[in-house]
């Protein structure tokens, strides 16, 4: 039986996912946000306030965290706190391509207990629940295990694999993209691919929901400097994060500077 707060974060999601493909490869506004923050479509925000609306009207105890809402520091006095992407990979959903995804998450003290990763296009629904397991369209799903990382089939964008980053060299992996983080944590956690590395610092609400998802399906999650990630900072941005099976995720950060 699903606990009540991930029952609310799947109906919330499904209700995104037809706002979503109403916009999906027709024509949407969209515009770029200020300070280079990337672009933002007519769709993301409808799904922002459609999410809003719904989950804290269920759960008016609970703070906010969203990439589309002007962020308000009162939701640090809160305990438990939503952590919402509307559109992870807006530029994949921009140029009509599959790859995007509705992360909603829910942390308690720092922790996410409850998380799901929906991607209407693909008709996929990734979610998990703390010490419950991972689960794709309602069956278990498990990390792969892989332990080698020459070849390691690794998620990660070109910029990951300078040199500034690494020690002597990047790790000899078979590097693969896709443009949503959160869509990146859920094949790992799925076993698709080994891994993901991503090095810049990251928004909570692009990878809090496929952490959990990870971390139920087996893989181990740290940011660069192999920290747990705590989420509902005062500053909603971690270290960067890799994600993968325990030896793969410990045989790659042997590389990093």
């Amino acid at each position: 039986m699903l606990v009540p707060d991930l029952k609310l974060l799947l109906e919330a999601a499904d209700a995104a996912s037809d706002i979503a493909l109403k916009y999906f490869q027709h024509d949407v506004d969209v515009w770029d946000k200020v300070g280079g923050q990337g672009p933002v479509t007519q769709a993301d925000l409808e799904i922002d306030k459609m999410l809003n609306a719904e989950l804290l009207g269920a759960r008016p105890d609970y703070g906010w965290l969203s990439e589309e809402t002007e962020d308000d520091l009162k939701r640090l006095e809160y305990e438990t706190v939503f952590i919402v992407d509307p559109i992870d990979g807006t530029r994949s959903f921009i140029n009509g391509h599959e790859n995007f995804a509705t992360a909603i998450a829910i942390a308690r003290n720092g922790i996410v207990e409850a998380a799901v990763v929906h991607c209407p296009a693909k008709k996929l629904t990734y979610w998990a629940s703390l010490g419950q397991g991972a689960y794709l369209n309602g069956k278990p799903i498990v990390n792969n295990g892989a332990s080698n990382v020459q070849s390691a089939r690794v998620l990660a964008s070109g910029a990951q694999m300078k040199s500034a980053h690494w020690r002597d060299q990047p790790p000899p992996i078979e590097r693969h993209f896709r443009s949503s983080l959160a869509y990146r944590l859920c094949l790992v956690a799925q076993g698709r691919f080994d891994g993901m590395i991503t090095l810049r610092d990251t928004w909570e609400w692009d990878v809090a929901a496929g952490d959990l998802i990870c971390r139920e399906a087996g893989a181990k999650v740290s940011d660069k400097f192999k920290h747990l990630p705590q989420y509902n900072q005062p500053k909603p941005a971690l270290a960067g994060m890799i994600a993968a099976a325990p030896n793969l995720h410990s045989g790659l950060v042997e590389y990093l500077k």
